[in-house]
């Protein structure tokens, strides 16, 4: 993960829009969203005020990798799992990528047997509309002198 990933993830961890750190730095929007899109480079008093801004050390910037975490403030703690995702332990349970596939499968189960119900039910809609056309016909049949 490069250094502006990092830097858009922790923004985004921590809820703050570009506005928001845009102002602290005393940047322009657009300045500041260029370093998150990678399209500028940041010297290393610019890299120091952004830590400063999210109350990390710099280095934690710069050495973060998927096996690394730090804290970003108010007792989170996030970890970079397998898949470079990253996962704030005290509002997200951490899942294995694995466990994320066998969920994906689970739910893909569940919705292939509720379009199978689906299926089931437009058929029985189908036959009771039949029943009743049938119900009518004899009705009139049998209400004819």
């Amino acid at each position: 993960m490069q250094v502006y990933e990092k830097i858009k993830v922790i923004r985004q961890l921590k809820g703050w829009s570009q506005e928001e750190i845009a102002h602290r730095l005393n940047m322009s929007v657009s300045g500041y969203g260029s370093i998150e899109r990678g399209e500028t480079d940041v010297n290393l008093s610019r890299l120091e005020k952004i830590a400063k801004v999210f109350e990390i050390d710099l280095s934690e910037l710069f050495n973060l990798n998927e096996k690394n975490s730090f804290h970003v403030g108010d007792n989170h703690t996030v970890h970079v799992g397998d898949n470079q995702t990253l996962h704030n332990s005290s509002n997200i349970n951490s899942f294995s990528k694995y466990d994320l596939q066998q969920e994906l499968e689970k739910s893909h189960l569940i919705i292939e047997q509720q379009n199978k119900e689906i299926e089931w039910l437009k058929q029985q809609n189908a036959d009771l509309r039949e029943q009743n056309t049938d119900l009518r016909t004899m009705i009139e049949f049998l209400q004819k002198p």
